[in-house]
């Protein structure tokens, strides 16, 4: 029987990490969703097609590692990136409808 991760740690290095897979996925979903803002101007008012589409495989390709490689440490760090995306999510477009208003 093999221990995992999480019961190897100490109670704060544990802490610390998930904590860390959290302010991970802040910053990932900040930079996606700022992206996602950015590109839709640039569809809007007629920005460079070339710099829009390598800015949406860029975007895809770095969240998709990211979670990727997070999902190799378990289901528990997985979730807390994802979530840390999805409060990033709801900040941007809190911003952004402040701005547009």
């Amino acid at each position: 029987m093999t221990i995992g991760w999480l019961e190897a740690m100490p109670a704060w290095a544990t802490a610390l990490d998930l904590a860390a897979h959290l302010a991970l996925g802040i910053a990932l979903g900040i930079a996606y969703f700022t992206a996602v803002w950015w590109n839709a101007r640039q569809f809007a008012l007629g920005g460079g097609m070339v710099t829009a589409i390598a800015l949406i495989v860029g975007r895809f390709a770095l969240l998709g590692g990211a979670l990727a490689l997070t999902s190799l440490e378990g289901a528990l760090p997985l979730l807390l990136t994802a979530l840390g995306i999805l409060i990033a999510r709801f900040a941007v477009m809190r911003r952004v409808r402040e701005a547009a208003s």
